[in-house]
């Protein structure tokens, strides 16, 4: 067999130019693959954590009642009980209690329907990372009531500008009509263009002045020490509580979550129709060098070379070429999605189609590890399957027709 895998290498590089331009294009498929998905990732990726830091945090408690229409009198109903174990439990980095209701934000220039979160500004920055957005003025300077922070495509959209008021109209517990003026203290911008449209934060205290009587509180939202975290926990804390629900972001946002899990799987698929079009170039070669040496072909068999080391040279070749090009691709993948990942590609062109979408201008292409080990697997596997036809072909010859061939 070592003569086998001898006379295999050296058939590899016979024709130089030939074996030279297959390499180079299967190098060349896998690098362009590996990267273009890197950029996908890094886009999911980028969504994902977007949403969780702005907003979904890792996971939620809320009255199951308020899930299914937000009406504010569905408060929490055991949030003594949900805040000690999250208190109390080492997997929790931090939470924070909000009140939440809808309403219409107006100025002179126009009027925009809003979700209006109140909140502990310092509890808040703990689990989300809206005031490490902030583009204009500060996250809730203190001492200055009736201070709101708005989102820059809604500031753009009602002409907001620091100082700035707005009327904040809502309905309190009782289905009274209350309209409230804040001003403008703060300016933020997230990945999210319709977050930052929608979303206006107050304080917990003068929302519930005018929105309820008492400590309503419509959900909790908590931060894991890790994100892998956040389904066990909530499995045990929903064991813990029985009126109140509490959801993973995964739940709360199935859509998200789906492309998380989708994604990996996609890889791996856009990488295999890639692979099979590379499959193509190898066994045209193959063929092509089969057909080439069809003399020399017909000489081994004539001295006694059996069908099994005629497949398996053919075989070794295929895969010696698959062997030599992987690492140079992988190699160059890495190398590429490495620098862009910290450095990040700017896609300011497209920033308002990305904003849209939950994913900044600036987006960082991401590739697990495991990939790139899967990935080499496959592509050497794909080889070998290359070298089904060519091998059938050198073993349909016949050796006496073979030899006497020009």
């Amino acid at each position: 067999m070592k003569t086998i895998i001898k006379i295999a290498w050296r058939n590899v590089w016979r024709n130089k130019l030939r074996s030279t331009v297959v390499i180079t294009s299967i190098a060349l498929g896998l690098w362009g693959g590996l990267f273009v998905m890197s950029l996908v990732l890094g886009l999911n990726e980028q969504r994902m954590n977007g949403a969780v830091n702005s907003y979904l945090s890792h996971l939620q408690i809320h009255n199951p009642e308020y899930i299914k229409n937000q009406k504010i009198k569905f408060s929490l109903q055991e949030a003594g009980a949900a805040k000690k174990f999250l208190v109390t439990d080492k997997r929790i980095k931090a939470f924070a209690e909000r009140v939440s209701s809808t309403g219409i934000g107006a100025t002179s220039s126009g009027s925009q329907g809003i979700q209006i979160l109140g909140i502990d500004p310092e509890s808040e920055k703990k689990v989300t990372s809206v005031f490490e957005n902030i583009k204009e003025g500060a996250y809730f300077d203190k001492g200055k009531k009736n201070s709101i922070v708005v989102g820059k495509k809604l500031a753009d959209k009602l002409k907001l500008k620091l100082k700035s008021k707005i009327l904040l109209t809502f309905q309190d517990i009782d289905k009274n009509i209350i309209s409230v003026q804040f001003k403008v203290r703060g300016i933020y911008k997230t990945g999210s263009s319709r977050f930052d449209e929608a979303t206006v934060f107050v304080r917990k205290q003068e929302l519930l002045k005018h929105l309820a009587n008492g400590e309503e509180i419509h959900e909790i939202v908590a931060l894991c020490n890790s994100i892998e975290e956040a389904e066990p926990v909530s499995k045990d804390l929903q064991r813990l509580l029985k009126k109140d629900l509490s959801q993973t972001w995964v739940e709360i946002s199935p859509d998200l979550g789906y492309a998380q899990q989708m994604m990996s799987q996609v890889v791996y698929i856009f990488m295999l129709i890639i692979l099979i079009a590379l499959s193509f170039s190898i066994i045209n070669t193959m063929l092509m060098a089969v057909l080439e040496r069809k003399k020399e072909i017909g000489m081994l068999m004539s001295i006694g070379m059996n069908k099994k080391n005629l497949f398996a040279m053919i075989a070794f070749e295929t895969v010696f070429i698959s062997l030599v090009a992987t690492p140079a691709g992988m190699i160059t993948a890495y190398i590429t999605i490495t620098y862009f990942g910290a450095n990040g590609i700017d896609l300011s062109v497209v920033a308002e189609g990305l904003e849209s979408l939950g994913i900044g201008a600036m987006v960082f292409p991401f590739l697990p590890n495991s990939l790139y080990l899967n990935i080499t697997f496959l592509t050497v596997i794909v080889s070998f399957l290359s070298s089904l036809l060519p091998a059938r072909r050198a073993l349909k010859l016949n050796p006496s027709e073979a030899v006497r061939s020009l």
